[in-house]
């Protein structure tokens, strides 16, 4: 099965090399929204394409990790649904957080793509090797990043940035041939 996505070579040529994924979740995994719940609870709306690209990477040997100004059960059932097991919620400096668990993966920003949507996100987005934005992330965002996905946060962005680093990598096509087994 030839794959059909296509993206500019110059692009792939920047996101290679890449290991380790950091991603925020409101505005990325999410679309931002803050729905409560009658007791008070966070109640989010995750996209089943995100979860997958997530997996997908996981299966090529990436590293993906959630770094979060925000916390709550809802997130932490779905993230631990994905394995994901570099999680840090709550954080209110996100690249010290950033920095400590680069260190303690033996890894560098040179190695490092990252995906956030608002100004707490812009340190990382600056420093990782590869940097990338939902559709509808704040204009400031937006402007320095390496690429701006075609879906909104919560609606596939992170399924297009999961896409866009497996061809860069050279995994889309074998994973897509197995898929279509």
């Amino acid at each position: 099965m030839a794959p059909a996505l296509q993206f500019d070579p110059t692009l792939l040529l920047k996101a290679q090399g890449m290991k380790l994924v950091l991603l925020d979740v409101d505005g990325v995994l999410t679309d931002g929204g803050l729905h409560y719940g009658a007791g008070g609870e966070a109640i989010k709306r995750f996209h089943v394409q995100d979860g997958l690209g997530l997996v997908l990477l996981r299966r090529a040997g990436w590293i993906p990790a959630v770094i979060s100004g925000r916390d709550g059960e809802p997130l932490r059932q779905r993230l631990g649904e994905l394995g994901i097991e570099h999680v840090r919620l709550g954080v209110s400096d996100k690249l010290a957080v950033a920095q400590a668990l680069l260190e303690q993966l033996g890894m560098t920003w040179s190695q490092t793509a990252s995906m956030g949507d608002d100004w707490p996100d812009l340190p990382l987005l600056r420093r990782s090797g590869f940097s990338a934005a939902p559709a509808d992330a704040h204009l400031e965002v937006r402007a320095i990043v390496d690429h701006v996905t075609p879906r909104p946060g919560g609606q596939g962005a992170v399924r297009d940035l999961c896409d866009l680093l497996l061809v860069a990598g050279g995994q889309y096509a074998q994973l897509l041939s197995e898929a279509g087994q």
